[in-house]
């Protein structure tokens, strides 16, 4: 889409905002609550809220967008989230009184995090997952809480948010929560178990797995008719996380799920990129019971339809074949199965087949890191292939490994090569916000 038509879009959502308020502010505020009862959590029973709202805190990764790289302190805020719309850093959340939220009430709180309003009324950007933390409980909100004001205090004003024109406009964020922000709380199927509404809960809510695992439309909200089935992040590819049994997890078994969320590796994948990072600062620190209940609810997913085919014999699966024997087979082996736990196999694997070869192009020029976890702390380590391959060669290779083993996926050109590069060039480019 180009950027006049975009533009135009947003300038339409603003008359809505703008038109729209007076409904707008009586309906968010009709619907805003979301005092209910969460669906139970075994590993919670007898602790005390701010041990509840620590692992709530763990489950949500607020540390992640909340901490500076390069050693910054602990949620006192300052990391830079690229969107397609400019920089947007995330604030400080430490018990602070003038920089953090140490003189915020619980209900100021609660309104920040669900509904997207700062202190001072003021239209937050969705880059920090309002729309779907509006699931989260009342209680759940208020024991995170109690937590951070537990943290250490970090007197810390991060870089502020500076986006350009038009999108500097807070006016807009009406119009954008009008038409993707659904305040109704939370609500448990009652045809389905216990376990599976413990995960809808966790998924759809404090876990904000839609925020990477589903593509977004123009103006940034969740494209609804492709729920979990894969978004763009950064210059990475959060794979499909549905039922479909090749480029979603619907052939994983519930245990492999868990194993993978626990320890960021199976005997399928290893966890690399900001998966890697959501495992290690997140999901190891969950209880068994509860990453069970996240893979009942996800493989329950329909899923997008598995439209590939086979890859017909040419140049490039022969070229790729060679470049993958010099160059890959060592480690993931030439069955394409790789080493249980450590290296991933390519052999099967959802993120190799996906329908964009983001991830496979990503590594393969960058290099990669495995989770580092408690049951897994070596992780293993992927060397960067980019300064030794041409565009056409890593093009070759790719659409090799995407179709090899019984893999089936779209061939990868030397076009797609080069954006891939000219992409990730530019999210390095990525300045650091000051450190504290």
């Amino acid at each position: 889409m180009s950027v006049k038509k975009t533009l135009a879009i947003i300038a339409g959502v603003v008359v809505i905002g703008g038109l729209g308020f007076v409904g707008f502010k009586t309906w968010h505020n009709a619907s805003q609550s979301g005092d209910f009862q969460a669906p139970a959590a075994a590993a919670m029973t007898g602790k005390t809220a701010i041990e509840r709202g620590k692992y709530l805190a763990l489950a949500g990764d607020c540390v992640a967008c909340h901490t500076a790289p390069g050693g910054g302190k602990p949620f006192a805020g300052g990391y830079g989230l690229n969107t397609p719309f400019g920089t947007i850093y995330a604030t400080n959340i430490t018990p602070d009184k003038e920089t953090g939220i140490g003189g915020w009430t619980d209900q100021q709180f609660i309104n920040a995090v669900r509904n997207g309003k700062g202190i001072n009324g003021e239209n937050l950007y969705p880059a920090m997952p309002y729309n779907v933390y509006a699931k989260v409980s009342d209680q759940d909100l208020k024991d995170i809480k109690a937590y951070l004001n537990t943290v250490p205090a970090v007197h810390y004003d991060g870089p502020k948010t500076d986006l350009p024109f038009p999108y500097n406009i807070r006016l807009m964020m009406f119009g954008w929560n009008l038409l993707f922000l659904d305040t109704a709380p939370f609500k448990a199927d009652p045809s389905q178990s216990a376990e599976w509404n413990r995960g809808a809960y966790l998924v759809e809510g404090l876990g904000h797995c839609t925020s990477c695992h589903t593509a977004k439309n123009p103006l940034g909200g969740d494209n609804f008719g492709v729920h979990l089935q894969g978004g763009e992040l950064q210059g990475w590819f959060a794979p499909e996380i549905t039922g479909n049994t090749r480029q979603g997890i619907g052939d994983w078994s519930n245990d492999e799920v868990v194993q993978y969320l626990k320890t960021g590796a199976n005997s399928r994948t290893v966890a690399a990129g900001p998966m890697a990072e959501a495992v290690t600062n997140s999901l190891q620190h969950l209880s068994d019971s509860d990453l069970h209940a996240i893979a009942v609810y996800l493989k329950s997913l329909p899923g997008s339809k598995d439209n590939s085919a086979p890859l017909a014999a040419n140049s490039a699966m022969a070229n790729g074949k060679e470049l993958y024997a010099d160059n890959c087979a060592a480690c993931h082996q030439n069955s394409g199965e790789g080493v249980r736990n450590m290296i991933p196999a390519l052999k099967g694997n959802n993120g190799v087949q996906a329908t964009r070869p983001t991830n496979i192009l990503h590594v393969l020029m960058n290099g990669g890191q495995g989770a580092a976890t408690a049951s897994n702390p070596t992780s293993a380590d992927m060397p960067e292939f980019g300064w030794k391959l041409t565009d056409q060669q890593m093009a070759d290779v790719s659409t090799y490994i995407r179709n090899a083993w019984g893999n089936q996926a779209p061939a990868v050109s030397k076009d797609d090569v080069a954006k891939a590069r000219k992409s990730q060039q530019g999210a390095a480019a990525l300045h650091n916000p000051e450190q504290q």
